[in-house]
């Protein structure tokens, strides 16, 4: 499932709704979030920005493209405006819920990084980047993406804020973070937002996530109160519940016998099915009724030493390939880094703020959401036979709203 882009979807004769009505439905959906006029038009043309083919969507590029003199409108919403970010990621939420929610949907948790320059800009330090794969001096926010059959998006994000930040009265400060935020492991936040999407409705049947996440204890015993199935990486060295004691994941691994091996894909890639050998293993689980758990173990076709780990926790009777598949939808998470980055200007912002960062983030998630949820339902309409709308139609209505249009 990839996120079709505004530029490919003007290359492509497909079947499309009403691209202007979708577009101020969910302006409409927003406007009682911004008290003033002027906020919420600032709010629409943020949006149009972040859709539109600025290579780089900071104050002075997307004020340009919107044919503004100077930033400010731009500034003014992501710091001076009266609005609350986390009123728009629950309409966000359920936008994406209404569009492409399915019950065997999976939410998906990970973290990126953000390069930055200086120590002004909240939670910034060096620590390791997943986007640069070292350490480097960033920002790291914690999303939870959403896959379902219908598309695939993110839904939810926070910004982690390091011990030495959350000590530092006058950091905190100066980068509005509010008296509020206490110090919270990237697993916690997770398990904040994981709570969230589920308390308001969004329909999972799984949760997935690397090592970082599976490896937490607290966070996997919150889901199994929840009784929320998941399919958690976890590292070689984590000890498990096996026969009344303890096992490493690697150790416990040596001992599946060679014919529990099976040939499995868990998802198309870029270069066609990503196959791999899979096995799993049962462990001791907690007093759930109706549940059970396992390690799941996935090793490599031309090296079976590369091998990783998950903790399985699901309905008994849940078929191998099941699991398979939701292990494998980790990886969607990564391309909508990929997408919300390369689209819709994640990683574009120029905010030095607590309440700056997550606005510009929950605006990004929304257009990238925009995206999905028109490549679904164009998808759909010509399952249907629906009719395919002229290429200068979607240049017209491109053009009169300043987004891209080759």
């Amino acid at each position: 499932m990839e996120t079709l882009s505004l530029s490919t979807l003007a290359t492509q004769l497909v079947p499309l709704p009403d691209w202007e009505t979708h577009f101020d439905n969910i302006t409409k959906r927003l406007a009682p979030r911004f008290a003033h006029p002027k906020a919420r038009q600032q709010a629409s043309e943020y949006l149009q920005g972040l859709l539109s083919p600025v290579e780089r969507k900071n104050g002075w590029q997307l004020a340009e493209h919107l044919g503004h003199e100077t930033p400010y409108r731009v500034q003014h919403l992501l710091d001076r405006a009266v609005w609350d970010a986390d009123a728009v990621r629950d309409d966000l939420q359920a936008y994406v819920s209404e569009h492409l929610g399915h019950p065997e949907g999976v939410l998906v948790i990970d973290e990126t990084g953000f390069l930055k320059k200086g120590d002004k800009s909240a939670g910034v330090k060096r620590q390791y980047s997943g986007t640069a794969g070292r350490i480097e001096n960033c920002q790291v926010g914690v999303f939870v993406g959403y896959a379902t059959r219908q598309g695939q998006t993110l839904i939810d994000r926070a910004l982690y804020l390091p011990q030495e930040w959350a000590d530092d009265p006058q950091r905190r400060k100066r980068a509005k973070v509010p008296e509020t935020v206490d110090f919270a492991t990237k697993p916690q936040l997770a398990q904040r937002m994981l709570a969230h999407a589920l308390d308001v409705g969004i329909a999972a049947a799984w949760v997935t996530g690397d090592s970082v996440y599976g490896n937490d204890a607290s966070l996997r015993e919150r889901l199994q109160d929840r009784r929320q199935a998941y399919v958690l990486a976890v590292k070689s060295d984590l000890r498990l519940p096996f026969l009344e004691g303890v096992i490493r994941a690697k150790t416990l691994a040596e001992r599946v016998p060679a014919a529990d091996w099976q040939t499995l894909s868990c998802g198309d890639g870029a270069k066609g099915a990503r196959l791999y050998e899979w096995a799993r293993l049962p462990l001791d689980a907690p007093d759930q009724t109706g549940f059970a758990c396992w390690l799941l173990v996935r090793r490599s076709l031309s090296d079976p030493s590369e091998q990783a780990y998950y903790w399985v926790f699901a309905p008994h009777d849940t078929p191998f390939t099941t699991l398979v598949s939701v292990a494998g939808t980790r990886w969607t998470i990564e391309t909508n880094f990929e997408t919300a980055k390369g689209e819709v200007g994640l990683d574009h912002y120029e905010v030095r703020s607590w309440h700056g960062w997550h606005r510009h983030m929950t605006l990004c998630l929304l257009a990238q959401a925009f995206l999905a949820v028109l490549r679904s339902v164009s998808v759909e309409a010509q399952a249907k036979g629906g009719t395919t709308l002229p290429r200068n139609c979607l240049r017209r209505f491109k053009q009169s709203r300043g987004l891209f249009c080759p």
